[in-house]
């Protein structure tokens, strides 16, 4: 089965006090999509990968394509208005033999090799949906419009959701096609009535939103 992963380089970079792209935030001197993408080449099972970036950014974005340790496996492609429809120009780049997708998120830049490879081995032993996620240290609240709280999830039950998420291709394509949009992949699967295994997650694979974040990553960046 051959592996491409669908790079998402989209979201905007305001609540990073950014003027760009979130993708093309700095850390360390370095872009996240290009932390990102030297971790993803890194998988040996990886052999295509398709970044989509924002029709603003699509010059840096073959830039920093350009410059990573295989170019020739990398293409760049524009997104669209919103996560799912840039996903699915990602799905539209696919070569005819990419069986099994990753869709990861560039903001989630320090997510080691080793997830890629976890989520590798589980959708190739059969499970058509694949996500990592963390268990949840916080007691969460269901609330309604006014405040009140009408829930308490039992939290032992709940997994924060990280990418890359992996799926099957036939079924990654069908949910896109059925089910709309959503906040991440797995949620159209669910959607189109599909199962979705949760694995294990990693603390690097945070995703970056603010500038805590940034200071969380670069102290994850000092650890490597």
């Amino acid at each position: 089965m051959s592996v491409a992963v669908v790079l998402v380089a989209g979201g905007q970079g305001a609540r990073l006090g950014a003027p760009e792209p979130k993708a093309f935030v700095p850390l360390d001197g370095e872009p996240l999509l290009g932390h990102a993408l030297s971790r993803v080449l890194a998988v040996r099972a990886v052999d295509h990968v398709v970044i989509v970036a924002p029709a603003t950014h699509l010059d840096p974005a073959r830039s920093i394509a350009r410059a990573s340790a295989r170019p020739d496996a990398v293409q760049v492609v524009a997104g669209g208005e919103d996560r799912s429809a840039s996903v699915a120009a990602g799905l539209r780049a696919l070569a005819p033999g990419d069986d099994v997708v990753l869709v990861h998120d560039a903001a989630r830049a320090l997510a080691p090799p080793e997830l890629f490879d976890a989520v590798v081995r589980e959708v190739r032993a059969g499970h058509p949906a694949v996500v990592p996620g963390l268990p949840v240290a916080d007691t969460v609240k269901s609330v309604d419009a006014d405040g009140r709280v009408v829930d308490t999830p039992d939290r032992s039950a709940l997994r924060a959701v990280q990418t890359p998420q992996g799926f099957s291709r036939e079924t990654l394509e069908q949910a896109h096609a059925s089910s709309g949009s959503a906040s991440d992949d797995a949620g159209l699967v669910e959607r189109a009535g599909g199962t979705v295994r949760v694995i294990a997650g990693d603390a690097r694979a945070m995703k970056v939103t603010t500038p805590h974040d940034l200071a969380v990553a670069a102290l994850f960046l000092r650890e490597e």
